[in-house]
């Protein structure tokens, strides 16, 4: 950093604690970057960026009230050049492919932010993205798949909820031969050979959450 630059200001959200405190050490020993504020949620962190327009946001995406994806899409609203860097533990492909859409800039595994969070940071601030390998793999992996409907994600969340057909019917105002329509296409897409193998794909690519 020369002696006339700013440093990198930075909004830090995550709902736990620790990992704020973390991320906070990690950029307090650089000399052109610096932590302005932290923020715990999804709408704190639309409120944060709105009163202080910071150059990065580093974004948590399981957060409780407004998540990560809903956040950066607000921000994006508010602060079409912000600069977001999703922090997350899930490389699922239909999450990253959610956050990238809604205007994430780079999606980086909590796991490599000792070792890569802070090259991250000075590269997209300059203008440039980044994908973590795992969840490269995973996008690249599922290229060109049959995504579900809207209707086929609220099925496939209330059948990981436990429910049966004519509770889904019911739930969701459809007939239980359509809901077994929609469990059929949902196996194919998925290429799920039962109910329980459906959902556990749904949650490990990010389709659904518990």
């Amino acid at each position: 950093m020369t002696p006339h630059s700013q440093p990198i200001r930075i909004l830090c959200v995550d709902d736990h604690p620790l990992v704020r405190e973390g991320i906070a050490a990690l950029v307090s020993s650089q000399l052109d970057m610096a932590i302005i504020a932290e923020a715990s949620d999804g709408y704190d962190a639309v409120e944060k960026t709105k009163a202080l327009r910071p150059d990065v946001i580093l974004m948590d995406l399981q957060m409780p009230g407004m998540g990560g994806i809903e956040a950066i899409n607000e921000i994006r609203r508010h602060l079409p050049n912000g600069r977001v860097i999703v922090l997350t533990t899930y490389a699922g492909d239909d999450l990253v492919k959610r956050a990238l859409l809604a205007g994430a800039q780079a999606y980086l595994l909590k796991s490599a932010v000792r070792k890569d969070l802070l090259d991250i940071i000075r590269a997209v601030h300059r203008g440039q993205k980044y994908i973590h390998p795992e969840a490269a793999t995973g996008l690249a992996t599922h290229l060109g798949d049959d995504s579900l409907s809207v209707r086929e994600i609220s099925v496939l969340k209330l059948i990981a909820d436990g429910n049966s057909n004519k509770i889904i019917a019911v739930e969701l105002s459809i007939t239980e031969e359509t809901v077994k329509g929609h469990v059929k296409n949902i196996l194919g897409k998925l290429r799920a050979t039962d109910r329980t193998q459906a959902v556990t794909i749904g949650l490990k690519r990010g389709i659904i959450e518990l």
